[in-house]
């Protein structure tokens, strides 16, 4: 499993650099900035949810590869998204910890929208790998 972790790592940095950057945000607001906000329910919440989609996105990696398929490796989010919509009125609109809370569920269901439609194009028949670290992008 190390090696899938490395392979998928690899590939995530040969993407092209706009998904790399959004990559870079979702990593930001969904494992970064949780730390920041340790004392609230939302962000261990927040921390599980990154854990269990990069674990379910690492073996989708091992048995597929880097295709459209690891979308679905946020499935834990079709359940955190809504929750954290629903605890935004309890924070303090002006607060950082609102904002990030904000951005969490916006840049998560963003995402959710892009793994559709990649999900989608797979069972479509696009299932060659999207990127592959040797070869840079297909």
């Amino acid at each position: 499993m190390i090696q899938a972790f490395i392979g998928f790592n690899k590939d995530i940095l040969a993407m092209p650099k706009l998904w790399l950057g959004w990559t870079v945000l979702l990593v930001s607001a969904n494992l970064v900035a949780p730390w920041f906000f340790l004392g609230t329910l939302e962000a261990p919440v927040v921390l599980t949810g990154f854990i269990l989609s990069l674990t379910l996105m690492i073996t989708l990696y091992a048995n597929y590869g880097f295709v459209r398929l690891l979308g679905l490796g946020h499935a834990p989010w079709l359940l955190t998204v809504p929750w954290l919509w629903s605890r935004l009125d309890q924070a303090k609109e002006g607060e950082l910890f609102y904002y990030w809370l904000l951005a969490v569920v916006v840049l998560d269901s963003v995402s959710l929208i892009i793994d559709a439609v990649d999900a989608t194009r797979y069972w479509l028949g696009e299932r060659k790998p999207t990127v592959m670290a040797d070869s840079a992008a297909l």
